[in-house]
């Protein structure tokens, strides 16, 4: 039995005073051991990843109540000999181990002394899944995918033209001149709003996303986008703009708010179908916008995934990232976005924008 004694330091009793109560608000499985080596404490977090009840760990040997083993098998306890190895160390640095049934765990464990270099009094071990690590690398080697992907076509269009006029250029005439540049102009504005999405993500992830706010017209930034679309090859039929009365002045960022009606625009007429309706309307001392369109609409079980990074709809194209920013540029302004089906049977995406204040930078 391994033992430990002596008068207990502030921190010791600390370690010593947690309740049930103190373990369960914390996010993540805890176990407290005592000085023999023995479960004294267990959060309910810890029981479940653990799979057993809290009442069946107390008491018991640690070693029988999380066996840990290494990447190689190796017994994780047997390694690093908490109570009877070095008596200088006071911590275990967070490591990916693994229970006899093969789930791995992130475990950090941390070691409470009676005095520097002393007896071990508690041995305090902190657990959590790995599903959260594994879910943001996967979504780090998808945006990595995706950047790859968004990237290639444009660049392998700007290479090839460039070295074309480069190599050959006393070959064209001026008006196969002018068609290679604009199309090299265009591939180079496709790279920059590649970039400016992955910078916005950045800051919405990192809750850094500034906002400089002014008096703007929405209805008119909503013409804007259509006159845009129109611009670029879209039927001017496909669209219709309904503007509401009384509509309140409106505090916001214009090139975000720009931003947010395009992304939503262009997911409608990518996705969608038939004719894309656009309604600004006052709402609850704000405006609501609402854009709906004619296509086969959102299927309920994905209408909570919508402005999550990397969703396509039933046909892909695009970055996936355009809701995901839509929705962090609203919630930035303190509005809220929603995403449902239409009474046309298509989708229907609407946002409100609050009246604001007029600061320039929240």
């Amino acid at each position: 039995m391994v033992t430990g004694g002596g008068r207990l330091s502030c921190a010791v009793v600390t370690a010593h005073a947690l309740d049930a109560r103190t373990l369960e608000m914390l996010p993540d499985g805890v176990l407290v051991v005592g000085p023999d080596g023995r479960v004294e404490l267990v959060n309910a977090t810890a029981a479940t990843i653990l799979r057993l009840a809290a009442t069946d760990a107390i008491g018991r040997d640690w070693r029988e109540v999380i066996p840990l083993t290494d990447h190689q098998g190796r017994d994780w306890w047997a390694c690093t000999r908490p109570y009877d190895g070095l008596p200088r160390r006071t911590r275990q640095p967070e490591r990916q181990l693994y229970l006899p049934d093969d789930r791995s765990l992130l475990v950090t464990a941390h070691y409470v002394r009676e005095r520097p270099a002393g007896p071990l009094v508690r041995l305090v071990i902190a657990l959590r899944g790995t599903a959260g690590r594994e879910r943001l690398e996967r979504d780090s080697a998808e945006l990595v995918a995706t950047v790859a992907h968004e990237l290639r076509s444009p660049l392998t269009s700007v290479k090839g033209f460039t070295a074309t006029l480069l190599s050959k250029w006393e070959r064209f005439n001026d008006e196969q001149k002018r068609h290679m540049l604009e199309t090299i102009n265009s591939d180079a504005d496709r790279v920059t709003r590649l970039i400016g999405e992955l910078l916005d993500v950045s800051r919405i992830d990192a809750g850094r996303l500034e906002l400089h706010k002014q008096v703007i017209d929405v209805p008119g930034a909503i013409r804007r986008c259509v006159d845009g679309r129109i611009a670029s090859g879209e039927s001017s039929d496909r669209f219709t703009i309904d503007v509401g009365d009384n509509l309140p002045e409106i505090w916001a960022d214009p090139d975000k708010v720009d931003q947010t009606i395009g992304n939503i625009v262009e997911n409608a007429l990518r996705h969608g179908a038939g004719t894309v309706s656009i309604t600004v309307m006052a709402h609850d001392g704000g405006v609501e916008v609402v854009v709906t369109d004619e296509g086969d609409g959102i299927a309920p079980e994905a209408e909570h995934r919508v402005f999550t990074k990397f969703w396509h709809g039933a046909k892909r194209g695009g970055t996936g990232l355009g809701l995901f920013i839509a929705r962090g540029i609203v919630e930035a302004h303190g509005g809220t976005i929603t995403a449902g089906r239409a009474a046309t049977g298509g989708a229907e995406l609407r946002f409100t924008l609050p009246a604001g204040t007029p600061s320039f930078a929240t």
